[in-house]
């Protein structure tokens, strides 16, 4: 298939937003006007595709034509007065580095035409069948109906998201080339504005290559579509990664609130993440972003004049009623013409006196659905005509095709009403073209869709419910009959908002919002959000109902970047000292038993923690200490520790080069590279990773260093249920509330077994890769918040009443066999959060690591073949 055959048009640049008006941020607007605002930030805007079109002439040079979407018409004349960039896709299968993209011609009037060649960077795709993965694969094919709210329609399929994650990849390398090209000629911090679902993925791998080469930027992203509820997003198999992604930004913007809600909803619920609700602010990785409400507008000016000049179109004195849409399943056109065939059977006093005139903008025709949409539709147009139609009048105009802006203009201008009800939509820019192009004096109304972004903004339109066809139906009815006062007063208010909200202010609002412009030649003074510090009190929703109701609580914390902050070398980790005491408290609570599991050996693990009456675990697990001195150790094979010998000398002796170096752990054994040169990390791991795999060992990667894996199938998960067991009795799960804390792919083996029986903490540190798989229930960030996470636990235990009551609960302490009755409340919320089942059945399954998707060798648990 060749491009050409490809409908590639993005909603990005929607056909029914055209024009050619300049905006605020003109560098030839009257320096003396000390109203303006200027960019003070080189910007590099990305897309799907660029601001124009690029075709071949005969002789196979390349030409430029405008390309004429509202975003364009905004955005473009910024990117031109701070000389900045624009990467986008070409759109051409063939297009080579041999290729010149050419200047705009000299009659180019359109907001694109200022934008020289150097300030384009385009992105290539050379795999036709990679291209046709990514944009019909799994763009339109899973996002779009997905984000749409229509799961049904989706098609997940993982050679598409594989895809995705290529294009991706490919679009951050090619953005990654034009920041290092600003960065040569600027000092002040790059604005990259991502746009779209289109590249949800390509902002974490920008941001980590600019962190490795210390490039200060700020990023953006922008989401031109709905965004769905928790309960539709988590159907995507790979939801994590797609808000991680768009995490990797510093702000992400949404048309309106209701998708900012959604958007934080998945972020806590899916991640883990800690959000403010009322800042809109997500903590993600060590960093706070800011989630932004920034709805869309069009160019307003500019639809007002084209309305003014635009002659006549309609030739009969019937009324119009007006629908302008993409013929996508969205829109709900079915729906739309099934209820104006309802409006007739109810109201005959209309037939002959009004016409629907629906513009139906072809899409994506090479796509099997879309067809059999279009045929439905033109079925159900001649029905409802031969139904209906005399001879000299028919109910329904029919446009299947494209309509030019002044005619648009002149449709909108003149309709009695404007009929826009999509199913679902992000913003729908049409309504507010209606608004713009309505005369003042004798305007029509407004019916619109509450499914569309508009719906939450334009309380002034009639609204209805599309799938009601008889509510739509009266509606029309009362439409039409609607007193020219009040038809007045609606649009007036109408009008005056969406002239206030125009593409322009859109445009200023991300500006503002990322700090990159300023007034009157005066810096504008950005102030950074940050999420507040985790403070003792955020913990009563998630642990205080599960600690109320619980017997016993069993802690198990790992080390090493939980309790310890990451050091350079694993002898400098050292306990606060403030967390040394909590412990130390928490021990002495007969209610709490406290484990440490770490990689390190039992006895460095009991020096560099020092509390007594806790349970050490060393080596993931394979020893185990009391603190009644009772001690257990995993039988290993016969001539294991000969062999890691052995595989530990070949291992200093190959990869201890460029700050590599081995750390012997009893029984296993560590390859650390954290000091490792960047351009040298890939292919001495990859060595490493050969000598472990050549002495058939599995290993993972943590913490930047390499470890092998027991190999008796027993990890965290498995020596955590025996701890558990062993403090507890046999039936633990029944009494004990257990809480796990870790920051490594260790601790994922604990965190999955324990699902369902145990609140578990996913610690982030600087270690913690953007893209990160997880089984925990939430996120911490950092050994601090370890610790208030601790005082909370010390807290709360302090105050449990311990006393004959309504309602007990009898527990064997298995190690004084004291008899201890804990009160639980009768009053149980039902609402509150208790992962926990009442039995434990699945102990019995073989246990396996969670399928991690990271890149190659460095990120990936390796299999003994």
């Amino acid at each position: 298939m060749t491009p050409d055959a490809l409908n590639l048009k993005s909603e990005l640049f929607d056909t029914s937003s055209c024009g050619t008006d300049s905006t605020g941020y003109s560098s030839e607007d009257d320096p003396d006007d000390t109203t303006m605002h200027h960019v003070a930030n080189p910007m590099i805007v990305v897309s799907n595709r660029l601001p124009f079109v690029l075709k071949r002439n005969k002789n196979g040079q390349l030409e430029r034509k405008a390309s004429a979407g509202g975003l364009v018409t905004a955005v473009a004349p910024v990117v031109i007065e701070c000389d900045g960039l624009w990467v986008g896709w070409t759109g051409l299968q063939d297009y080579s580095h041999e290729d010149v993209i050419p200047e705009s011609s000299p009659d180019d009037l359109a907001p694109t035409a200022g934008l020289k060649s150097r300030n384009i960077v385009p992105v290539r795709i050379d795999s036709a069948s990679l291209f046709d993965q990514y944009y019909n694969g799994c763009c339109n094919a899973t996002f779009w109906p997905l984000f749409h709210s229509m799961p049904d329609r989706a098609v997940f399929n993982i050679e598409t998201w594989k895809a995705y994650t290529q294009v991706n990849e490919d679009f951050a390398t090619t953005t990654l080339d034009a920041i290092r090209k600003l960065e040569v000629k600027t000092s002040a911090a790059p604005i990259v504005w991502l746009h779209d679902y289109h590249l949800m993925l390509a902002a974490n791998t920008i941001r980590d290559a600019c962190v490795e080469e210390e490039i200060n930027i700020r990023m953006g992203f922008f989401l031109h579509i709905p965004f769905p509820s928790w309960d539709i997003m988590r159907i995507f198999p790979w939801c994590d990664e797609i808000l991680q992604g768009m995490l990797g930004c510093d702000m992400v913007g949404f048309h309106i609130e209701d998708y900012c809600i959604n958007f934080l909803d998945c972020c806590q619920r899916c991640l883990g993440c800690r959000v403010d609700r009322n800042k809109m602010l997500v903590e993600h990785c060590g960093r706070t972003v800011q989630v932004k409400i920034l709805p869309i507008g069009i160019p307003y000016d500019r639809f007002v004049s084209l309305a003014k000049d635009a002659p006549r179109v309609y030739s009969c004195e019937c009324r119009v009623i007006l629908g302008v849409d993409r013929l996508d399943y969205t829109k709900g056109l079915v729906s739309r013409l099934k209820s104006f065939q309802r409006f007739l059977v109810k109201y005959p006093k209309w037939i002959g006196k009004v016409l629907l005139l629906q513009v139906a903008v072809p899409s994506r025709t090479d796509v099997k659905e879309y067809q059999e949409l279009k045929e439905e539709i033109d079925k159900l147009v001649g029905c409802i005509n031969g139904q209906f139609s005399t001879p000299s009048w028919s109910p329904i105009r029919y446009i299947y095709g494209c309509v030019n802006q002044e005619q648009l203009a002149a449709f909108y201008r003149d309709a009695s009403v404007g009929l826009i009800t999509p199913l679902r939509d992000g913003m729908n820019l049409v309504a507010k073209e209606f608004v713009a192009c309505q005369p003042e004096q004798d305007p029509g109304v407004l019916i619109l869709s509450p499914f569309a972004g508009a719906g939450g903004i334009m309380q002034e339109a009639l609204q209805v419910n599309p799938y009601e066809t008889e509510n739509v139906s009266d509606t029309l009815n009362r439409a039409l009959e609607m007193p020219l006062d009040e038809r007045q007063l609606r649009m007036f208010q109408l009008k005056k908002r969406e002239k206030r909200m125009d593409v322009d202010a859109w445009v200023k609002g991300f500006l503002q919002t990322m700090g990159a412009i300023y007034v009157d030649r005066h810096e504008y003074k950005h102030t950074e959000q940050y999420i507040e510090k985790m403070e003792v009190r955020d913990f009563d929703q998630n642990l205080g109902p599960l600690i109320d109701k619980c017997t016993k609580l069993g802690v198990i914390l790992d080390f090493d970047g939980t309790l310890s902050f990451l050091a350079q070398k694993p002898a400098l980790a050292i306990i606060p000292p403030e967390t040394k005491r909590v412990l130390e408290r928490l021990s002495n609570i007969s209610d709490c038993k406290i484990t440490v599991i770490s990689g390190r050996s039992i006895e460095e693990l009991q020096q560099k923690v020092g509390v007594d009456g806790i349970t050490y675990a060393g080596n993931h697990g394979l020893e185990i200490l009391h603190p009644d001195g009772t001690r257990f150790n995993h039988p290993m094979p016969s001539g294991y520790k000969e062999r890691l010998a052995k595989f530990e000398v070949e291992l200093r002796e190959t990869c201890t080069s460029d700050g590599a170096w081995v750390e012997p752990k009893g029984l296993l054994v560590a390859w650390h590279y954290r000091e490792v040169p960047k351009e040298k990390r890939d292919s001495l791991i990859e060595l490493a990773a050969s000598i472990y795999t050549k002495h058939n060992y599995e290993f993972f990667n943590v913490s930047k260093r390499l470890e092998n894996v027991p190999p008796v199938g027993w990890d965290r998960g498995r020596s955590s249920i025996h701890i558990l067991r062993s403090l507890f009795g046999v039936d633990w799960e029944e009494i004990v509330q257990v809480i796990y804390a870790g920051d490594s792919a260790a601790d994922e083996f604990a965190m999955e077994v324990l699902k369902g029986v145990a609140y578990t903490y996913k610690v982030i540190n600087e270690d913690t890769t953007a893209i990160t798989k997880t089984w925990a229930n939430s996120r911490l960030q950092g050994p601090d918040a370890v610790l208030t996470m601790l005082k909370f636990l010390e807290r709360k235990l302090s105050g449990r009443k311990i006393k004959s009551a309504r309602q007990s609960a009898i527990s064997s302490l298995q190690s004084s066999k004291e008899l201890l009755e804990v009160v639980i409340d009768d009053v149980i919320n039902e609402e509150a959060p208790r992962p926990r089942s009442s039995s434990f059945t699945g102990l019995s399954r073989k246990l396996r690591p969670r399928a991690y998707s990271q890149k190659l060798v460095t990120n990936t648990r390796k299999v003994t073949p």
